[in-house]
């Protein structure tokens, strides 16, 4: 058997329905669409998930909760207050912090926050900086360097 030996079933196929050609027909006048109203102007159906111009369902979903981000970006997360530990001159790294038992846990690229204090100078190597984890850091006599979100090892 080929495509082209493919045929429907007999008495599945109907003829289309001529509307419009006078009452005999038994679609005439109104072909069928009743008198008046929006579902029986010309051009009449309206595009899918309209509902009256009310908000549709999919545009009021995402506004509830438990909707999460698509291609949420997670980071390993640390404060400026828990640097503050290290000796002068260290270079922080996610590697690093998970060898000095600072950080338990790898949930993907490291993140500084800027709760705490630190007093030494210290070379950060992180994905992020928050402006007051930035500005401690550096007011410190410390480095920021910037490192790509991808380059570090996640999880």
């Amino acid at each position: 058997m080929r495509l082209n030996d493919a045929t429907p079933q007999e008495g599945s196929k109907h003829r289309p329905r001529r509307v419009g050609r006078g009452i005999a027909a038994g679609q005439g006048a109104s072909c069928g669409f009743g008198m008046r109203g929006q579902k029986s102007r010309s051009g009449r159906p309206t595009r899918p998930g309209f509902e009256g111009g009310q908000i549709p369902l999919y545009r009021r979903l995402p506004k509830l909760k438990h909707f999460p981000l698509v291609n949420r970006s997670s980071y390993t997360i640390i404060n400026v207050d828990d640097l503050s530990s290290l000796a002068a001159n260290t270079e922080v790294t996610l590697t690093s912090l998970i060898k000095a038992g600072i950080v338990t846990a790898n949930n993907g690229p490291l993140k500084v926050l800027g709760d705490g204090d630190v007093s030494v100078p210290l070379t950060v190597r992180a994905a992020a900086f928050t402006a007051a984890a930035r500005a401690k850091i550096e007011a410190a006599k410390g480095t920021c360097e910037l490192l790509g979100a991808n380059s570090s090892t996640s999880k």
